[in-house]
């Protein structure tokens, strides 16, 4: 059964280039454009990895992220964060509310894929 990922991201075109690559690589996929719908998403969908942009409109990415590790059914599930603001301190910021993995933006496939392998 292939792996399941959770990809969080308010960009059109990231959204559809990250599911676009996961796919290619034999992952199963969905999307979410909205925030504010990942706690049920997550439960409805299982993931095995869930890629979260960190800049979302209405609740920002580090709510969600320690919203996911709050929540005894989900905590368990690896978060790759991903974002176009990467100052200093972001990434530490990232970590510490749970963020298994940090990737900035703009993000290069390889990297992108070899940190979705790393996680999952």
């Amino acid at each position: 059964m292939a792996k399941r990922i959770l990809v969080v991201e308010d960009n059109d075109l990231n959204r559809k280039l990250f599911c676009d690559l996961l796919r290619a690589k034999g992952f199963a996929v969905e999307p979410l454009a909205d925030g504010q719908a990942v706690i049920a998403r997550a439960h409805a969908f299982t993931p095995d990895l869930v890629i979260m942009d960190i800049q979302l409109p209405r609740i920002s990415g580090l709510e969600l992220i320690e919203a996911l590790k709050a929540d005894a059914l989900l905590r368990h599930i690896p978060v790759l964060a991903v974002t176009a603001y990467a100052g200093k301190g972001d990434e530490d910021r990232i970590r510490e509310a749970g963020a298994e993995g940090y990737l900035a933006k703009p993000v290069s496939i390889t990297p992108f894929l070899q940190a979705v392998g790393r996680l999952i």
